[in-house]
Protein backbone atom coordinates (compact mmCIF):
# COMPACT_ATOMS: atom_id res chain seq x y z
CA UNK A 1 0.00 0.00 0.00
CA UNK A 2 3.22 2.56 0.98
CA UNK A 3 4.17 1.85 -2.91
CA UNK A 4 1.07 2.00 -4.19
CA UNK A 5 -0.07 5.44 -2.87
CA UNK A 6 3.83 6.40 -3.36
CA UNK A 7 4.07 5.56 -7.33
CA UNK A 8 0.54 6.98 -7.69
CA UNK A 9 0.56 10.11 -6.25
CA UNK A 10 4.15 11.00 -7.34
CA UNK A 11 2.75 10.32 -10.75
CA UNK A 12 -0.25 12.59 -10.31
CA UNK A 13 2.45 15.08 -9.09
CA UNK A 14 4.89 14.85 -11.53
CA UNK A 15 2.35 15.34 -14.61
CA UNK A 16 0.48 18.40 -12.69
CA UNK A 17 3.83 19.91 -11.25
CA UNK A 18 5.05 19.69 -14.80
CA UNK A 19 1.76 21.64 -16.18
CA UNK A 20 2.16 24.06 -13.73
CA UNK A 21 6.08 24.78 -14.10
CA UNK A 22 5.51 25.46 -17.52
CA UNK A 23 2.55 27.84 -16.32
CA UNK A 24 4.92 29.35 -14.36
CA UNK A 25 6.46 30.67 -17.55
CA UNK A 26 3.87 31.06 -19.97
CA UNK A 27 4.35 34.83 -21.46
CA UNK A 28 0.92 35.37 -20.46
CA UNK A 29 0.46 37.21 -16.80
CA UNK A 30 -2.79 35.24 -15.88
CA UNK A 31 -1.65 31.92 -16.47
CA UNK A 32 1.52 32.76 -14.37
CA UNK A 33 -0.42 34.13 -11.60
CA UNK A 34 -2.54 31.23 -11.38
CA UNK A 35 0.19 29.07 -11.21
CA UNK A 36 1.74 30.78 -8.56
CA UNK A 37 -0.93 31.10 -6.56
CA UNK A 38 -1.82 27.11 -6.59
CA UNK A 39 2.05 26.54 -5.80
CA UNK A 40 2.00 29.15 -2.74
CA UNK A 41 -0.77 27.96 -1.65
CA UNK A 42 -0.41 24.47 -0.88
CA UNK A 43 3.49 25.67 -0.35
CA UNK A 44 2.08 27.37 3.03
CA UNK A 45 0.18 24.97 4.50
CA UNK A 46 0.15 21.52 6.48
CA UNK A 47 0.09 18.48 3.81
CA UNK A 48 -2.47 16.92 6.93
CA UNK A 49 -4.85 19.92 6.53
CA UNK A 50 -4.88 19.01 2.57
CA UNK A 51 -5.74 15.46 3.52
CA UNK A 52 -8.06 15.56 6.29
CA UNK A 53 -10.27 18.07 4.43
CA UNK A 54 -10.63 16.12 1.24
CA UNK A 55 -11.09 12.98 2.97
CA UNK A 56 -13.84 15.12 4.82
CA UNK A 57 -15.61 16.56 1.88
CA UNK A 58 -15.72 13.35 -0.10
CA UNK A 59 -16.27 10.97 2.57
CA UNK A 60 -18.61 13.62 3.98
CA UNK A 61 -20.71 13.65 0.45
CA UNK A 62 -20.34 17.23 0.33
CA UNK A 63 -19.24 16.72 -3.03
CA UNK A 64 -22.35 15.31 -3.89
CA UNK A 65 -20.40 11.63 -4.17
CA UNK A 66 -17.70 9.94 -2.55
CA UNK A 67 -14.37 8.26 -2.72
CA UNK A 68 -12.56 6.01 -1.30
CA UNK A 69 -10.01 6.85 1.25
CA UNK A 70 -7.03 5.32 -0.87
CA UNK A 71 -7.97 7.35 -4.00
CA UNK A 72 -8.20 10.20 -1.57
CA UNK A 73 -5.02 9.70 -0.13
CA UNK A 74 -3.53 9.69 -3.65
CA UNK A 75 -4.91 13.02 -4.76
CA UNK A 76 -4.20 14.89 -1.52
CA UNK A 77 -0.82 13.86 -1.63
CA UNK A 78 -0.50 14.59 -5.50
CA UNK A 79 -1.94 17.99 -5.15
CA UNK A 80 0.21 18.90 -2.53
CA UNK A 81 3.51 17.02 -3.86
CA UNK A 82 2.86 19.03 -7.67
CA UNK A 83 3.54 22.59 -6.01
CA UNK A 84 6.92 21.78 -4.95
CA UNK A 85 7.64 19.54 -8.56
CA UNK A 86 6.50 22.70 -10.46
CA UNK A 87 8.81 24.75 -7.95
CA UNK A 88 11.49 22.33 -9.49
CA UNK A 89 10.11 22.49 -13.12
CA UNK A 90 10.18 26.12 -12.90
CA UNK A 91 13.68 26.53 -11.89
CA UNK A 92 15.04 23.90 -14.40
CA UNK A 93 13.34 25.88 -17.00
CA UNK A 94 15.54 28.96 -15.85
CA UNK A 95 18.99 27.07 -16.32
CA UNK A 96 18.02 26.85 -19.73
CA UNK A 97 20.24 28.86 -22.18
CA UNK A 98 18.16 31.88 -23.75
CA UNK A 99 20.06 31.46 -27.19
CA UNK A 100 18.36 28.24 -27.63
CA UNK A 101 14.68 29.87 -26.81
CA UNK A 102 15.50 32.30 -29.15
CA UNK A 103 16.79 29.92 -31.41
CA UNK A 104 13.79 27.73 -31.58
CA UNK A 105 11.53 30.64 -32.01
CA UNK A 106 13.20 31.95 -34.44
CA UNK A 107 12.72 28.77 -36.62
CA UNK A 108 9.20 29.08 -36.18
CA UNK A 109 8.10 27.58 -33.15
CA UNK A 110 5.31 28.48 -30.67
CA UNK A 111 5.86 28.75 -26.80
CA UNK A 112 4.16 25.30 -26.86
CA UNK A 113 6.52 23.96 -29.54
CA UNK A 114 9.62 25.15 -27.90
CA UNK A 115 9.09 24.29 -24.16
CA UNK A 116 8.04 20.89 -25.32
CA UNK A 117 10.96 19.69 -27.85
CA UNK A 118 13.85 22.28 -26.15
CA UNK A 119 13.29 23.66 -22.99
CA UNK A 120 11.44 20.95 -21.07
CA UNK A 121 13.94 18.02 -22.06
CA UNK A 122 17.18 20.31 -21.11
CA UNK A 123 15.27 21.27 -17.55
CA UNK A 124 13.95 17.65 -16.79
CA UNK A 125 17.38 16.59 -16.58
CA UNK A 126 18.33 19.37 -14.26
CA UNK A 127 15.64 18.43 -11.89
CA UNK A 128 16.33 14.94 -11.76
CA UNK A 129 18.29 15.51 -8.31
CA UNK A 130 15.62 17.77 -6.67
CA UNK A 131 12.83 15.65 -8.03
CA UNK A 132 14.21 12.45 -6.89
CA UNK A 133 14.30 13.85 -2.73
CA UNK A 134 10.55 14.94 -3.29
CA UNK A 135 9.79 11.47 -4.39
CA UNK A 136 11.58 10.03 -1.64
CA UNK A 137 9.52 12.64 0.45
CA UNK A 138 6.84 11.61 -0.71
CA UNK A 139 7.04 8.38 0.40
CA UNK A 140 7.89 9.02 4.19
CA UNK A 141 4.79 11.10 3.75
CA UNK A 142 2.31 8.31 2.99
CA UNK A 143 2.61 7.40 6.40
CA UNK A 144 -0.03 10.34 6.90
CA UNK A 145 -2.09 8.39 5.35
CA UNK A 146 -2.52 5.90 8.52
CA UNK A 147 -4.66 8.85 10.20
CA UNK A 148 -7.37 8.05 7.77
CA UNK A 149 -7.37 4.77 8.48
CA UNK A 150 -5.22 3.66 5.22
CA UNK A 151 -3.60 0.01 5.98
CA UNK A 152 0.04 0.95 4.99
CA UNK A 153 3.51 0.51 6.41
CA UNK A 154 2.93 3.12 9.29
CA UNK A 155 -0.34 1.88 10.23
CA UNK A 156 0.07 -1.88 10.00
CA UNK A 157 3.57 -1.35 12.41
CA UNK A 158 1.56 0.87 14.71
CA UNK A 159 -1.10 -2.03 14.76
CA UNK A 160 1.18 -4.78 15.49
CA UNK A 161 3.22 -2.48 17.97
CA UNK A 162 -0.29 -1.63 20.23
CA UNK A 163 -0.79 -5.36 20.01
CA UNK A 164 2.28 -6.97 21.26
CA UNK A 165 3.92 -3.96 23.32
CA UNK A 166 7.42 -4.82 21.44
CA UNK A 167 9.05 -1.30 21.58
CA UNK A 168 11.21 -2.57 18.44
CA UNK A 169 8.24 -2.69 15.99
CA UNK A 170 8.59 1.31 15.37
CA UNK A 171 12.40 0.95 15.01
CA UNK A 172 11.78 -1.81 12.00
CA UNK A 173 9.17 0.06 10.08
CA UNK A 174 11.46 2.79 10.39
CA UNK A 175 14.32 0.58 8.98
CA UNK A 176 12.07 -0.57 6.58
CA UNK A 177 11.29 3.05 5.26
CA UNK A 178 15.04 3.06 4.72
CA UNK A 179 15.14 -0.08 2.89
CA UNK A 180 12.97 1.30 0.39
CA UNK A 181 13.88 4.82 0.07
CA UNK A 182 17.85 3.90 -0.32
CA UNK A 183 17.38 2.18 -3.62
CA UNK A 184 15.11 5.21 -4.62
CA UNK A 185 18.23 7.48 -3.97
CA UNK A 186 20.34 4.97 -5.98
CA UNK A 187 17.92 5.06 -8.87
CA UNK A 188 18.15 8.91 -8.98
CA UNK A 189 21.68 9.00 -8.71
CA UNK A 190 21.92 6.64 -11.77
CA UNK A 191 19.40 8.51 -13.95
CA UNK A 192 21.88 12.18 -13.17
CA UNK A 193 24.91 9.92 -13.82
CA UNK A 194 23.04 8.53 -17.17
CA UNK A 195 21.74 11.94 -18.33
CA UNK A 196 24.56 14.11 -17.54
CA UNK A 197 26.63 11.94 -19.81
CA UNK A 198 24.27 12.40 -22.49
CA UNK A 199 24.25 16.24 -22.43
Amino acid sequence: MTLWLTFASGLLSLVLGIILGVMRSAPLGIIRSIAAGYTEFFRNIPLLTVLFFLYIFFGGKYAGFTIEPVTTAIIAFGVYTAAYVAEVVRAGLTTVSKGNIEAARSQGMSFIQAMRYVQLPQAIRVAVPPLGTLFIALLKNTSLAYTISIAELFFQGNLVEARTFNPFILPLVGTIYVALTLPMGALVNLIERKWAIQR
